[in-house]
């Protein structure tokens, strides 16, 4: 006899878009952190522009897309 319960049937359909595009992001982030590390320990001190902003912005910008996200499907839920 198969029986289900509440939170197998929550996690079912998968994550949401809106999370799965903060962990998308906010990995992207955490390897343009390390990049920049890398090189400036590697002794380079003119590091692109580009990749400081990607690490500064993309960043937490990852982590609140996610934060929202479990906000609205915990909002969902009650």
């Amino acid at each position: 006899m198969k029986t289900t319960t509440k939170e197998a049937a929550v996690a079912a359909p998968g994550k949401p878009f809106l999370m799965r595009v903060g962990i998308g992001l906010f990995g992207l982030g955490m390897l343009a952190v390390l990049a920049v590390f890398i090189m400036f320990a590697a002794g380079l001190e003119n590091l692109p522009i580009w990749l400081s902003v990607a690490a500064g912005v993309i960043t937490p910008l990852g982590l609140l897309l996610g934060l929202i996200a479990l906000v609205i499907e915990a909002r969902a839920k009650n």
